[in-house]
């Protein structure tokens, strides 16, 4: 199906009662969080799941769980970042893939997570009650394969509030609003989908630190349009993967998207920093935040290199290694404060200096990643 843009760029800010956000929430207190020198973030908290993978790290714990959530917080990170979708009858859940999967009979079904109703979306996989057996949850893997869904540590799907009540509250949520590449969106319904995410944010955060993201720019934009309390960043594959909205096509689009929409910063895959350093210089020059990911982020050669470009923090999947390496490669110090972003102060932050490299040197170091590049 092709995808065609919906711009909502040119919409007039509304009163919030147009948008039917309830009349107790502040939205307007001003933008407090301030992200730390150097932020280390877990992919679906702990890291992603890939099945088909020889690497026992990848099923360690099932991903965007509750389980996975707070193993990663007994690392030295900042933020664990997970995609929230809201089901037909209005609640915001934590899953990444648009369909999921389940076997009967030998036979495979499959559903859009958004067709399903939360008591469906809760049936599939591990259940609370030990006593019940929910439906065998399957993944289809980008070949095609749809494997089981099979971890060293599993843990039942869960909802955003639950995250909020249930994970470590010094831990900072960044929240990926995730929408089908392949639909296009009314505003309506966006508005619609994002009212509902910030009504459980606005409820249950309290003083944990959250970021929004997004790779829709629509998104992105209203959410910040929406409210002025918490960060909005616009996610950009940076050129690795080519899409018919122009916007998601680059770094250069990406600061467009940003400036236009007033949001705080970019979360770009790695691969596209690295093919095109400059952009960070336009970046920081917009007074934007730039955080990656991607696999090289799994690397800590790769992660230092990006703390000397300047980049502001990784999302990574191997949470312990790496943020045991960005401890032993002194980014940060070895006993950290707190992770909270908004209290760390500009004498904390300079106490780890970032270090002085000539132009030749960075160069050079360039020259070794690309080799990493590409495989």
């Amino acid at each position: 199906m092709a995808l065609r843009t919906v711009l909502v760029a040119d919409v007039p800010s509304l009163p919030d009662s147009v948008y039917g956000l309830s009349e107790g929430l502040d939205m307007s207190k001003p933008t407090s969080l301030k992200m730390p020198g150097f932020s280390v973030i877990g992919h679906r908290g702990n890291g992603m799941n890939v099945l088909q993978s020889s690497d026992r790290r990848t099923r360690g714990f099932k991903e965007n769980s509750i389980l996975s959530f707070n193993s990663a917080a007994k690392f030295p990170i900042d933020f664990i970042e997970f995609d929230v979708q809201v089901t037909k009858d209005d609640c915001p859940v934590i899953f990444h893939d648009d369909f999921i999967y389940s076997q009967e009979n030998g036979i495979v079904n499959e559903s859009r997570v958004t067709d399903l109703s939360l008591s469906e979306f809760l049936l599939y996989g591990p259940q609370k009650e030990a006593e019940k057996i929910g439906k065998t949850l399957m993944r289809k893997s980008k070949e095609g394969q749809v494997l089981k869904w099979d971890v060293d540590s599993d843990d039942p799907l869960c909802t955003l509030q639950e995250a909020f009540e249930r994970v470590e509250q010094s831990l900072g949520f960044n929240i990926e609003l995730k929408f089908d590449d392949q639909i296009v969106y009314e505003r309506e319904f966006l508005v619609h989908v994002l009212r509902t995410v910030l009504q459980v944010v606005f409820d249950y955060a309290k003083d944990r630190p959250v970021i929004f993201s997004s790779f829709q720019p629509d998104a992105a934009q209203l959410v910040r349009e929406l409210q002025s309390t918490y960060p909005v960043y616009f996610l950009t594959d940076a050129g690795n993967q080519m899409y018919k909205d122009e916007r998601r096509n680059s770094l250069e689009e990406a600061i467009k998207v940003c400036l236009e929409g007033k949001l705080q910063g970019i979360v770009s895959e790695v691969k596209g920093v690295f093919r095109n350093p400059s952009a960070i210089a336009k970046i920081k020059e917009s007074n934007l935040s730039l955080l990656t990911y991607g696999k090289l982020n799994n690397v800590g050669e790769a992660v230092y290199m990006q703390y000397v470009m300047g980049i502001d923090g990784v999302i990574v999947d191997f949470v312990e290694e790496i943020s045991e390496s960005v401890t032993l490669m002194m980014i940060r110090p070895p006993s950290p404060s707190s992770p909270l972003p908004s209290s760390a102060s500009k004498d904390d932050v300079a106490a780890i200096a970032r270090p002085e490299f000539s132009q030749k040197e960075i160069d050079f170091l360039l020259k070794l990643l690309s080799q990493l590049i590409q495989h």
